[in-house]
């Protein structure tokens, strides 16, 4: 007994660390030999969202203040190093699937046999978005990570420019 108290509490523990750490849970199911322990949880855990400490008398008119907009996303330093590292095994090189180019910006911006991938300020109307943003792409190797589909998106979004 106590050795699947030892086992349910490291692998607690090890959850921990990985969430804190920002690491994600593996896709795939782990079978367990041995039957799994029930786990009472707390009714309720604790937030870590600060108590909003907004003291302005709520009979006065909200104040408008701009809202901050997205950073500008760079063609140079943020979008062409995911596609070298994701992308250019099969729309690079020597091989380019579906005559699809992503070697350079201007090949981008030409688009495939298909027509173009990329509309500029649309993103929701692009090819390349909707493919990464369905992990319809890339077919082989590591999907894009969250964080790399939305500078995808916000580049597009900005009107994908060769900056």
């Amino acid at each position: 007994m106590k050795s699947m108290h030892a086992r349910l509490a490291l692998f607690l523990l090890m959850m921990g660390f990985l969430s804190a750490c920002g690491v994600q849970a593996l896709q795939t199911p782990v079978a367990i030999s041995q039957p799994a322990a029930t786990v009472i949880l707390p009714t309720q855990i604790p937030s870590l969202t600060p108590v909003s400490t907004n003291t302005a008398d709520p009979t006065d008119p909200p104040t408008t203040e701009p809202v901050a907009h997205a950073a500008t996303v760079s063609f140079a330093n943020d979008i062409f190093p995911i596609l070298q590292s994701r992308c250019i095994n099969c729309h690079g090189g020597n091989r380019t699937e579906e005559g699809l180019s992503l070697k350079t910006y201007a090949d981008i911006m030409k688009g495939s046999q298909n027509g173009l991938v990329v509309t500029a300020g649309d993103a929701n109307n692009s090819l390349l978005a909707e493919m990464v943003s369905n992990q319809k792409m890339p077919k082989r190797g590591p999907k894009l990570t969250p964080p790399q589909i939305q500078l995808i998106i916000d580049w597009i979004n900005q009107g994908a420019l060769d900056n």
